[in-house]
């Protein structure tokens, strides 16, 4: 199909351009307007905003896009080998977000959270759905393993991965959702946090500017596709470190050593569990793991992965003590797989790179619920939706 296409915030410009290349229809113009500007083009210039709107409106004006009639739910099935994960897609209400019934568990920066709120505000929409999570519910389940027996309106592979989406139209449906949803307790956000912050300061803004407003305008809600806590499949989050802060390997790998259990391996090490850890030096693998076992009271923050690699090694030893912003250190989603943690250091691109076990979805809802903030590049979600497939109109 050729509409569809990846997220956004996953290629890079010339990636997006060669994957848009002849296809005229591809949502990256959309999603992407850099592609169809010339190289060098301000990436928060208003062109690129304007350009975006565009497309949009070609899109639209050409029938490749089309409006369900009514309001309603959908349901979105991503399909990748043997995972198969099953979600509602709705407009869920920013007052859930900002009384924290919807919780979040990142800061934003401010460039790409300025950067959303330009885009959705040029294409009167928003395109991209947050990914959220919520606790399992078996009638929820159940509702809607009902609504996908009949024949979808979409089902495109992109790559290896399956979407699939059902339209829920008719209003018995419609009204059998709102009460199963109703008795959510709490959505987390699992990817979308910029997207989610833009789309309430987009709200602000135009209630302000709205003498009219009485809440019910679809600026006051966001695009959402919740999928239930035991569906969704986080990858690991890696990093990778530019130098090593003066020290010469030898002294590092004492330092290292100091703190964590440490043996050369003869492969690549991936993390087999929480608290056990893959490092990449001069072209030789090690295996690390905690000198001593955490306090079982230990607050969830703490004994998060990226928190006690943080808080025990990139810190102390390499002096990086604000990695959301550090310009020495970046991070490698799992998808990349471990070969592209030794080829940024194998070319000098880094002098270290870690592998960590991936986040479980259960600490990502423990720290959210104790009001706390993950550290940055915690979670990889995988697979990702696509962008394309369902878009949530503003006006």
């Amino acid at each position: 199909m050729e509409v569809v296409s990846p997220p956004y915030d996953v290629l890079t410009t010339e990636e997006a351009r060669g994957l848009a290349e002849g296809q005229r229809w591809s949502f990256l113009h959309v999603s992407r307007p850099d592609i169809d500007l010339p190289p060098g083009t301000d990436p928060y210039g208003p062109e690129i905003y304007a350009k975006a709107g565009k497309a949009l409106r070609a899109m639209m004006s050409a029938g490749v896009l089309v409006r369900d009639p009514r309001p309603g739910f959908s349901i979105y099935r991503i399909s990748d080998g043997a995972h198969v994960q099953t979600g509602i897609v709705g407009a869920a209400p920013l007052t859930a977000y900002e009384s924290g019934r919807i919780r979040r568990h990142e800061f934003t920066r401010p460039d790409r959270e300025e950067d959303r709120l330009h885009h959705m505000d040029a294409l009167d929409a928003q395109t991209g759905p947050v990914l959220c999570i919520h606790r399992d519910d078996a009638a929820l389940a159940a509702g809607l393993g009902r609504l996908t027996t009949g024949e979808p309106v979409v089902d495109v592979k992109l790559g290896e991965v399956r979407h699939t989406i059902w339209s829920v139209l008719d209003l018995p449906e419609i009204a059998l959702l709102s009460d199963l949803t109703a008795g959510i307790a709490a959505l987390y956000i699992a990817d979308g946090h910029h997207r989610t912050a833009a789309a309430a300061r987009l709200a602000g803004a135009r209630r302000e500017a709205n003498p009219e407003h009485d809440g019910s305008e679809p600026y006051n809600s966001f695009l959402t596709v919740a999928f239930p806590e035991s569906e969704v499949r986080i990858l690991d989050y890696n990093r990778v470190v530019r130098d090593l802060g003066g020290l010469s390997d030898a002294r590092f790998l004492e330092a290292v050593g100091a703190r964590f259990s440490m043996s050369p391996a003869q492969s690549q090490v991936k993390p087999g569990a929480p608290h056990e850890f893959g490092m990449y030096l001069g072209g030789q693998w090690y295996r690390l793991g905690l000198a001593g076992a955490l306090p079982s009271d230990e607050h969830p923050l703490a004994r998060l992965d990226v928190h006690i690699l943080a808080e025990r090694l990139l810190e102390p030893v390499l002096g990086i003590s604000d990695p959301r912003q550090d310009p020495r250190i970046d991070f490698v989603g799992g998808a990349r797989g471990l070969g592209a943690l030794e080829t940024r250091v194998d070319n000098g691109e880094a002098a270290v790179a870690f592998a960590l076990h991936p986040t479980q979805v259960s600490e990502l809802l423990a720290v959210a619920d104790a009001g706390e903030v993950m550290p940055p590049k915690s979670t990889w979600f995988e697979p990702k939706l696509a962008d394309g497939l369902i878009s949530y109109p503003l006006g």
